[in-house]
C-alpha cells in the first residue's frame, strides 16, 4: 500500500486589523465600485478576518469595476491582504439602490447603455439572488452616496435632484433592511456609512448629498 500524500497546508488567514475571526460568515456590501472608497476598505477588513464578501455595484460603474477586478493584476496592492494573498470578492451583483422593486424601474433606465443586458438590479431581486447563491448572510453594509446634481451648490439644486440624492443615499438603507433583513442570521449586524459633509461644509459636495 502507498500512503496518500497529505494535503498541502491551507494558506494562513490574513491577520485582521481588529483581531477577530469571521470564518464561516458572509457579508453583503452595497456600494463597492473601486478600491478607494469606504466599501472597499470594509470588504478588505472583513476578508482578512475570514469572512466571505459579496457586493452590489451601481450598474453605471459595474463594467469597469468588474473588468479590473477580474484582470490578472486586479487592483494591485490595494487588493493584497496582510498575509500576501489577493482579496477575493465572491460575487458582484448589479444593484441600483434607487429602486426597491423591479416594477419601479422606468423604461428610460432600462434603455440606458449602462443597463443594457441587465435585469434584476433592484434591491428585492438582488436580495433573492444573494439568498439563492449564498444562503443567509451575517452582515449588511450600506456604503452608498449618489446624486445626479452632486457638483451643484445647494441653492442651484432642483427638487428632483435633491430627492434623488436622498432616495439613493439615505432611503436606500430602509429598502436594504426591508429586503435583506429576512436573510440575516440571528445576531447579524447592519452598518450604514455616513460622511463628514453631514456635519460640515465640503466644497464640491452638493446636490443634496450632505443632507442625504
Amino acid at each position: 500500500l502507498i500512503a496518500a500524500s497529505p494535503p498541502p497546508p491551507a494558506a494562513p488567514r490574513a491577520a485582521s486589523t481588529f483581531n477577530i475571526d469571521l470564518s464561516g460568515k458572509t457579508a453583503f456590501i452595497a456600494g463597492v465600485a473601486d478600491s478607494r472608497g469606504y466599501g472597499w476598505a470594509i470588504a478588505k477588513n472583513l476578508a482578512e478576518a475570514g469572512c466571505k464578501v459579496v457586493v452590489g455595484t451601481w450598474p453605471v460603474v459595474l463594467g469597469p469595476f468588474k473588468k479590473q477586478l477580474e484582470s490578472a493584476e486586479g487592483f494591485g496592492a490595494d487588493q493584497v491582504m496582510g498575509n500576501g494573498q489577493k482579496m477575493e470578492i465572491s460575487q458582484v451583483y448589479p444593484l441600483d439602490l434607487g429602486f426597491t422593486t423591479e416594477s419601479e424601474v422606468p423604461a428610460k433606465v432600462l434603455q440606458s447603455k449602462y443597463y443594457a443586458g441587465l435585469s434584476g438590479f433592484d434591491i428585492r431581486s438582488v436580495a433573492a439572488k444573494v439568498e439563492a447563491d449564498h444562503g443567509k448572510i451575517d452582515f449588511l453594509v450600506h456604503s452608498v452616496a449618489n446624486g445626479p446634481e452632486v457638483s451643484k451648490p445647494l441653492l442651484q439644486v432642483s427638487r428632483q435632484g435633491y430627492l434623488a440624492a436622498s432616495s439613493a443615499s439615505a432611503y436606500s438603507l430602509i429598502g436594504l433592511v426591508q429586503e435583506f433583513g429576512p436573510l440575516m442570521n440571528k445576531g447579524g449586524g447592519v452598518v450604514s456609512i455616513s460622511y463628514v459633509a453631514a456635519t460640515q461644509i465640503i466644497p464640491g459636495y452638493g446636490g443634496g448629498m450632505s443632507s442625504a
